[in-house]
């Protein structure tokens, strides 16, 4: 019986400072792990949409709360002045959820560029969506609070050859950007502020 107790005693300790130094790892990598993220994932999708912006969008950010979720834009300084930002969305597509990053210049609320961060789409097909330049500059000079759908859905873009799901995905994922654009409008525009100089 006593060897069973320390046993347990011996176990509990173990199991408490296995756990700890779990956490203290992740605690201590977290950073790291998202500024990665932010660097490899969103980075690209991030830079091509502010492309000719004369600041790092990667640096000049901030976030807005959303109900109980907090969203983070990207800020582009054209010409002296911070007026465009670019943020998250997402939408489903044929293999999961599509990630987008979407551009918008807060002066005229038309879409500056629209970008593919994450997919699980079909390579060659609805992977087309993030790497298909033509298919992300159907978006760029529309207004953003408009519904967006692929041609054969009545709409104005032109969907991936072989990929209309992906490419339905998309245009859902730009309306749900466009939604929470015009919620945030006011915030998104007084922290702009900030970055005028």
């Amino acid at each position: 019986m006593r060897d069973m107790i320390k046993m347990i005693v011996v176990l509990t300790i173990l199991t408490g400072f296995s756990g700890g130094l779990l956490a203290a790892v992740r605690v201590g990598t977290m950073e790291k792990i998202q500024y990665q993220q932010l660097q490899f994932i969103k980075g690209p999708a991030i830079k091509e949409i502010l492309k000719g912006c004369s600041n790092d969008p990667l640096v000049d950010r901030f976030a807005v709360k959303d109900g109980d979720a907090e969203r983070s834009f990207f800020v582009g300084v054209f010409e002296g002045k911070a007026k465009t930002v670019a943020f998250e969305s997402g939408g489903k597509g044929f293999g999961g959820e599509v990630g987008l990053m979407i551009g918008v210049n807060v002066e005229d609320d038309k879409l500056v560029g629209v970008g593919v961060t994450t997919h699980k789409e079909t390579p060659g097909l609805g992977s087309k969506a993030k790497t298909d330049v033509k298919f992300g500059a159907q978006f760029k000079g529309m207004v953003l609070k408009d519904a967006f759908k692929v041609a054969s859905d009545g709409g104005k873009i032109n969907a991936i050859s072989g990929a209309t799901v992906t490419s339905r995905g998309v245009c859902a994922g730009v309306t749900e950007a466009g939604a929470v654009y015009a919620r945030l409008k006011a915030q998104v525009a007084e922290q702009l502020k900030k970055f005028n100089k």
